[in-house]
């Protein structure tokens, strides 16, 4: 490793200590469609206390999910063959269909999902999305409507008459958002993702209702 490497990868780390260091809401929920939800417990050093951890869902089939959580959470994971194509593990949720990208098999998958999920913190809920995986506009307007105070969906371009969304740059010439894990061909180490300022946005998180979905303050704790 040469001497700028070194440095820069320095830099990285410290740019994640100093992230870490403003979040003030650690005991939260996020349900999300693909692993952005994963690499923000992680980069905040925090347990996940979510069942979407290293998976993909659709977009429509996140947005049906989160409209009815409580009963989602409720039902048993479903092996199934995977479609033509996919290579790992999946699993029906109910009608919700699961990817487990980053899993070895379904048995693997089904243990940390049942474990993760006894985890979640009901009164703090937060919903991310992504504008890929079957995202059409009619699905951003439906994500948009959903009655959780605290979500963002990622788009590929700007999309200012929904305010959940939240545009990732670098995607514009694409049809959908593209891998916002992969990093910036720039000096600094830096995600696409990581334009989206999510510690800000997890402080701001409300307390949601267990039962209705209604919110406190905003930043109440």
């Amino acid at each position: 490793m040469n001497i700028w490497e070194y440095l820069r990868n320095q830099e990285w780390a410290l740019y994640k200590r100093l992230r870490r260091l403003r979040l003030r809401t650690k005991d939260f929920t996020i349900i999300a469609s693909n692993c952005t939800g994963t690499i923000m417990y992680h980069d905040l050093g925090l347990p996940y206390r979510t069942p979407t951890v290293n998976l993909t869902i659709p977009m429509p089939d996140l947005v049906k999910m989160a409209g009815n959580l409580r009963w989602y959470m409720d039902q048993e994971l479903v092996e199934r063959a995977p479609l033509e194509g996919e290579s790992c593990p999946t699993a029906l949720l109910g009608d919700i269909r699961v990817n487990f990208v980053h899993y070895s098999s379904f048995a693997e998958a089904a243990e940390k999902w049942n474990a993760r999920k006894k985890r979640i913190c009901w009164d703090r809920l937060i919903l991310v999305g992504a504008e890929r995986d079957d995202c059409g506009y009619e699905v951003l307007q439906a994500f948009d409507s959903l009655p959780w105070p605290n979500k963002v969906v990622l788009t590929h371009v700007d999309y200012p008459e929904f305010p959940s969304a939240f545009h990732i740059p670098g995607f514009e010439d694409q049809p959908e958002l593209g891998m916002v894990l992969a990093y910036k061909p720039q000096p600094l180490k830096r995600r696409y993702m990581d334009g989206f300022d999510y510690v800000t946005f997890l402080n701001q998180s409300v307390r949601t209702d267990p039962e209705g979905g209604r919110a406190d303050e905003a930043g109440a704790l």
